[in-house]
């Protein structure tokens, strides 16, 4: 999990640049759609990478793959129809995003490389694609996770009744403390790493199924 490997970050630099800009958007866009005015009043509603940059979160993706941005600020209150449901929709908005961007890129990149295959520039490029397409799906994968203050968290919030508010207020107090020990025993790693794994290969498959005719 822990990479300090130059060429890796430099690569990474792009790759989380796009993943936190889209995933950061994405929960900003669906706020807003529901008739929150919060994230577009603190200018969040943008595609600007370096608007939703977290020092910390950036960091810890360049070195580890597995980071966060600087959350958009959001207000259930506002809204439209269920709160519960909107939060759920709200947090669940950046991971989706990011599973989508992996595959618009992983596709990009495979029909780049069609035109660039024996270059003096194909390796260099492979690289950036495949960082773009991995950092996506750690972003992804890794803000689904139960643990305040990710993504997963607002999800299960707004699956579970009410009545088990006052357990995840409690877990939320310590939701950095649990967070900072998993990863730092590799713990997450253990998990994470199979299934952003597993979506690679599947999208893999996926994407020479939709271009074999073409090739052939």
């Amino acid at each position: 999990m822990f990479d300090l490997n130059i060429t890796t970050i430099i690569a990474n630099i792009p790759a989380l640049m796009i993943g936190f800009a889209f995933h950061e958007f994405a929960h900003a866009w669906v706020a807003d759609r529901l008739g929150d005015p919060t994230p577009r009043s603190q200018g969040r509603l943008t595609l600007n990478p370096f608007v939703h940059l977290d020092l910390f979160g950036t960091l810890m993706a360049l070195i580890y793959r597995f980071g966060w941005a600087k959350p958009v600020m959001t207000n259930p209150h506002y809204y439209r129809g269920d709160k519960r449901r909107g939060q759920m929709l709200v947090s669940l908005a950046g991971s989706i995003m990011n599973l989508i961007v992996a595959f618009v890129v992983m596709l990009l990149w495979y029909l780049t490389m069609l035109g660039v295959q024996g270059s003096q520039w194909s390796d260099v490029i492979s690289l950036v694609f495949y960082s773009a397409v991995w950092m996506n799906l750690g972003l992804g994968i890794f803000n689904l996770l139960p643990i305040p203050p990710l993504d997963g968290f607002g999800v299960l919030r707004g699956i579970l009744p009410e009545r088990y508010d006052p357990q995840l207020q409690l877990i939320e107090q310590y939701g950095m403390i649990i967070l900072i020990v998993l990863l730092f025993t590799n713990i997450l790693g253990i998990v994470l790493y199979p299934a952003v794994n597993g979506i690679f290969y599947a999208y893999e498959k996926i994407i020479l199924l939709i271009l074999t005719p073409f090739l052939g």
